[in-house]
């Protein structure tokens, strides 16, 4: 009990410091439409490159330093969503020292509009995104997914309790009663999201709701808080350093990393993984870092072995895409090492990658 009570007294003590050190502003142009954070942190400029790098790729499809509007692609619909998306607010979430967490709202229109939020946490001490599952040890991840998914449940039948208690209940309180009944509720680590707070990690599981049912959804999305002594048995050794305030940093995934390198030893690239998804597929984007143009991939990762194909463009005529280059590469702790091929010329270009 007084380990805790000091552990958890330290990390107090060395947020507020920390903290102070980080400041965001506004992309610019700001609009009504285009409020997007920019991380400034003096104290390790590195840092607050791949923050911003990460943001502005994964969330605007924009290269930072790539010249123009960096709202372009996002407010003319023209990025691979094919959704015309609005950011309207940001807000810097008190953490502990290690961690920076960074709520957003906005709005994305196709053929209706939709409000999100969104969190996007990073670890101060190298700049990577957080990843739920490098919080957790392996043994530990179907656990952690168990008790949110008992708590979502929980949530979802005591609303149930309440409505089935109405003596003559309305067609909308039926169609409430379907709504909840059929409710997703298998949540994993891999696909939730979640921010930090001061002495507590909340994980967001989305609605009961499509967007068509949502004026039936009372509950919304379902906010499952845990206090961080709640989880500390079940904690990996990165986060118990991440959280504490230990300046030692852990070998985490794959996901959500940007890697720097070379092709042929001459062309400099940089590459941002995105997910990696349970079949263990994901995608990627990557730009020469003369021209800074997004180009797409689409990998497989099996027993750190990473098989990729950059299309080249769609063909009408036969109906499928057409190979650019197909990349076959290993990943080796910090680095992914691997080959480059033309898919024309069948001409083998060196690949050599390490994580930012």
């Amino acid at each position: 009990m007084k380990k805790s009570i000091v552990f958890f007294l330290l990390i107090s003590g060395l947020s507020f410091s920390q903290q102070q050190k980080v400041k965001i502003s506004n992309l610019q142009p700001k609009t009504e439409d285009t409020v997007f954070p920019v991380v400034s942190y003096s104290e390790n400029p590195r840092v607050e490159n791949k923050i911003n790098t990460f943001l502005q790729v994964d969330q605007l499809e924009y290269v930072p330093g790539s010249g123009g509007n960096p709202f372009k692609l996002a407010s003319t619909a023209t990025n691979s969503y094919s959704n015309y998306l609005y950011f309207y607010s940001w807000d810097k979430i008190e953490t502990p020292k290690n961690i920076l967490s960074i709520a957003m709202d906005g709005e994305a229109s196709g053929a209706y509009p939709e409000g999100f939020s969104i969190w996007e946490n990073f670890d101060l001490r190298t700049g990577n995104f957080i990843n739920a599952e490098d919080l957790f040890q392996s043994g530990s991840i179907k656990t952690v997914e168990g008790i949110i998914q008992k708590r979502v449940k929980k949530r979802i039948s005591d609303f149930l309790v309440k409505l089935k208690s109405e003596k003559n209940p309305s067609e909308g309180t039926q169609d409430q009663i379907a709504l909840y009944e059929d409710c997703f509720t298998e949540y994993t680590l891999n696909g939730i999201k979640y921010f930090f707070g001061k002495d507590k990690l909340t994980f967001v599981a989305g609605r009961c709701s499509n967007n068509a049912m949502r004026a039936l959804d009372d509950l919304g999305s379902h906010e499952i808080e845990f206090s961080y002594k709640e989880l500390e048995k079940y904690w990996s050794s990165y986060a118990r350093n991440l959280i504490s305030g230990s300046e030692k940093t852990d070998l985490t995934s794959l996901n959500n990393k940007l890697y720097k390198g070379k092709i042929d030893g001459k062309y400099s690239i940089t590459v941002l993984i995105s997910q990696v998804y349970d079949d263990a597929s994901f995608s990627a984007k990557y730009w020469y870092d003369k021209n800074k143009k997004l180009i797409e991939w689409n990998g497989k990762i099996k027993d750190n072995h990473i098989s990729i194909i950059e299309n080249d463009y769609y063909s009408e005529e036969t109906n499928q895409w057409i190979f650019k280059a197909l990349v076959e590469a290993d990943l080796q702790g910090r680095k992914i090492i691997g080959t480059w091929q033309d898919y024309k010329t069948k001409k083998y270009l060196t690949l050599e990658l390490e994580e930012l």
